[in-house]
């Protein structure tokens, strides 16, 4: 909501991540490859998809952008491929952790955006699904970068003469940092409001060590975004 920050208690939260993720769910079609993002709001369109398997008979594979999200495809039925089998896909579902009016976007907080980014690019279409709270006039919310454990220091250092701020993400039932599905380490870098995310994106990839961060400014014309609200949803395209 523009202006203010948009508030939401649990229930209506959880609501609004299952529309959401069901309307995605609906613009899948038969005989597609779909990129599969991390997260909550994810796992009700693939909850969906199981569904539409038994109940429709549809027939997908699906490119996972985690373990997580391979896991739980698998819980749901969903047939599950790679982008060595096909480096197009038909549409992608992912989420994110703030929206911009030009449809850039912050994500990673599943520290999967190196996948993700991967997937996004190689998406005809992608599907970002969302509750109204991800949804800013502004992106301002932390940065994950995902960085070589070889370079954590030197890649530090020059992302805090960005301007970040950043912190190791340490894990939650475990010693130590967080380690990726692709074996490394994340920064969590604050930069506060974000006047221009396409120049920072370019300046982190810039950075020897880091080998992706969680702007993606570069896919606002394939991104459609469905922001799922207590009853119903809304549709927001650059087209």
């Amino acid at each position: 909501m523009e202006g203010e920050e948009y508030v939401m208690n649990a229930a209506e939260q959880v609501a609004s991540k299952r529309n959401a993720g069901y309307r995605a769910a609906g613009a899948v079609e038969d005989g597609m490859v779909v990129g599969l993002g991390t997260g909550s709001t994810v796992f009700f369109a693939m909850e969906r998809l199981g569904e539409r398997m038994a109940r429709e008979g549809l027939s997908i594979a699906g490119v996972p952008t985690s373990y997580q999200a391979a896991i739980r495809a698998r819980r749901y039925g969903i047939g599950l491929t790679s982008l060595d089998e096909h480096p197009e896909l038909d549409i992608a579902i992912d989420g994110a952790d703030q929206v911009d009016p030009a449809l850039r976007l912050i994500k990673g907080r599943g520290a999967a955006l190196l996948r993700e980014k991967c997937v996004c690019d190689a998406a005809k279409k992608v599907l970002i699904v969302v509750d109204p709270t991800k949804m800013v006039d502004t992106l301002n919310a932390p940065v994950p970068v995902e960085v070589l454990p070889f370079a954590l220091a030197p890649v530090s250092r020059r992302l805090a003469a960005l301007g970040a701020d950043p912190v190791l993400r340490e894990g939650v039932k475990k010693d130590g940092p967080i380690v990726t599905d692709n074996g490394n380490f994340i920064l969590d870098c604050d930069f506060k409001a974000i006047a221009d995310p396409g120049r920072l994106e370019a300046e982190m990839a810039s950075i020897p060590g880091v080998l992706e961060c969680g702007l993606f400014s570069a896919y606002g014309e394939k991104i459609t975004v469905i922001v799922g609200e207590e009853k119903g949803c809304s549709v927001v395209s650059l087209q």
